[in-house]
C-alpha cells in the first residue's frame, strides 16, 4: 500500500503456500542513489504461478483472521494515521484487487483509495509518495522473495524521510526438543498393532524431515536461551544483493538433558519511523560482515535491537501469540542426546534458490559431542 501525494502503500499478496563489508555496502548504497531509477526485474512464469495463488480468497481469510497480524497493522496504521489517511494506492499483483477495488467502492473511499492491478514493479505512479505498508515476510521471514519488490518502490517513490512500515525485521534461530512430534512421526513406525515396520523409518524421516516444517511450538521446547539473530533488516536501507545470501554462525549451551531435535526460526518486525541517517547499516549482522560470526559476539546472543515504549512490534516468537506463520522447524533425521551445558555449534546459510527466486535454501552445519553434520534443505 502507498500513501500518496502526500504517500504510498504496496500490497503483495499473502502467502500462498498452507498446506562485504560494511564500507563496501555503504559505497554501494551512495553508488545506488546516484543512478537512474531501478529497473523491474523481469516476470517469471513462476511469479505468475505466485500471484496467481494469491487470488484464491482463501489466502485472504487466512491472513484477515490472524488477529495478532491483523491487529499490529492496524495499530501501526493509527499511530501513523495523519501521514497516511486520505492518500493510498493500493497495489497488489493478484486478481483479488478486483475484489478490493469493489470495496473500495461499496465503502465510499473511491476518492482516497486507488486500487491497481498489477506488479509493484509495472505500475505506473505519477508522484513521490509518504508512506510504504506491506506484509511481505515470509515463514523463516525470507521465503516468497517479497521483500526487493519493496526496496524496488522505495528507491523508485519514496520521498526523503518517508515512513516504511514495518521498518525493520530480525530473523531468530534457538535449538528445540520436541520428542512428540519425533514419536509421532517416526517411532510410530517401530510397532504397528504389534507388527515391526522398522524398514519404513528411513523413509518415514525422509517424509516427516526432509523439508523445513512449519509448526507452533512453546518455549518449552526451546533448548537454550538467549536466542541467536540470523540477521537484522533495515527496510530503509537495506539493498536487493544482500538478500540473495545469508550465512550466520551460532553456539548454543543446553539448557536440560534432553535429545536435540531440530532447530527452530522465528522472526518480529518493528513498525518504526525513518532512520535519522541513510548510511546507517542495512542487513545488520553483530560483526558486521555478511557472514556473521556470533558466537564471539556474546551481546548478538543476548539482546534484541532496544525497542522505545512506543515500538509496535509483531512477533512470531514461540512464547507469544500465535499467528498464522506459526515457527518454521528444520528437524534432524537422527537426534542428538544432549548433557545439560553440552555446546551445539555451527552455522546456517540462506540462499535464494537459482530454480525459483522465491524458494528459499537452507545449508545448515552443526557440531555437538566430537561429531559433525550437514543437513541441507528447500522450502517451496
Amino acid at each position: 500500500m502507498l500513501a500518496r501525494g502526500p504517500g504510498f502503500s504496496n500490497g503483495h499478496p499473502p502467502r500462498p503456500r498452507r498446506g562485504r563489508p560494511r564500507g563496501l555496502r555503504d559505497s554501494y548504497r551512495g553508488l545506488l542513489q546516484q543512478q537512474e531509477p531501478p529497473s523491474a526485474r523481469p516476470c517469471t512464469e513462476f511469479d505468475k504461478a505466485y500471484f496467481h495463488a494469491y487470488s484464491h480468497i482463501g489466502v485472504h481469510e487466512e491472513m484477515i483472521k490472524d488477529h495478532v497480524r491483523t491487529g499490529t497493522y492496524k495499530a501501526a496504521i493509527m499511530q501513523y494515521q495523519n501521514l497516511i489517511e486520505g492518500k493510498v494506492y493500493a497495489v497488489d499483483a493478484s486478481e483479488i484487487a478486483l475484489q478490493a477495488n469493489e470495496i473500495v467502492k461499496d465503502n465510499n473511499l473511491s476518492d482516497k483509495v486507488i486500487v491497481m492491478l498489477g506488479r509493484v514493479e509495472d505500475v505506473n505512479i505519477e508522484e513521490n509518495v509518504d508512506v510504504i505498508i506491506s506484509e511481505w515476510m515470509g515463514y523463516m521471514l525470507l521465503y516468497e522473495t517479497m521483500l526487493p519488490s519493496i526496496i524496488f518502490a522505495r528507491d523508485k517513490w519514496l520521498k526523503p524521510g518517508g515512513l516504511i512500515l514495518p521498518s525493520h525485521a530480525t530473523l531468530y534461530m534457538a535449538p528445540v526438543t520436541h520428542t512428540a512430534r519425533y514419536s509421532e512421526s517416526i517411532d510410530f513406525w517401530r510397532d504397528v498393532y504389534g507388527i515391526k515396520m522398522s524398514a519404513m523409518l528411513p523413509l518415514a524421516k525422509q517424509s516427516a524431515f526432509e523439508e523445513p516444517c512449519i509448526e507452533t511450538i512453546t518455549g518449552e521446547n526451546i533448548l537454550t536461551w538467549p536466542l541467536v539473530q540470523v540477521m537484522e533488516v533495515d527496510c530503509y536501507t537495506i539493498i536487493v544483493q544482500e538478500l540473495e545470501s545469508v550465512t550466520a554462525k551460532y553456539r548454543f549451551s543446553s539448557m536440560l538433558n534432553a535429545p536435540l531435535h531440530g532447530f527452530a526460526f522465528w522472526f518480529d518486525v518493528e513498525f518504526n519511523g525513518p532512520a535519522i541517517s541513510p548510511s546507517n547499516n542495512h542487513l545488520q549482522f553483530p560483526s558486521g560482515s555478511l557472514s556473521s560470526d556470533q558466537h564471539s559476539q556474546s551481546s548478538s546472543q543476548s539482546k534484541k535491537r532496544v525497542k522505545s515504549d512506543e515500538t509496535i512490534v509483531l512477533s512470531t516468537a514461540p512464547e507469544d501469540a500465535p499467528t498464522h506463520w506459526q515457527q518454521t522447524l528444520l528437524y534432524l533425521y537422527e537426534p542428538i542426546e544432549l548433557k545439560q551445558d553440552q555446546i551445539i555449534e555451527g552455522s546456517v546459510t540462506l540462499t535464494q534458490s537459482k530454480e525459483n527466486a522465491r524458494f528459499l535454501n537452507i545449508h545448515l552445519e552443526y557440531s555437538s559431542g566430537g561429531r559433525s553434520f550437514i543437513k541441507e534443505s528447500v522450502m517451496r
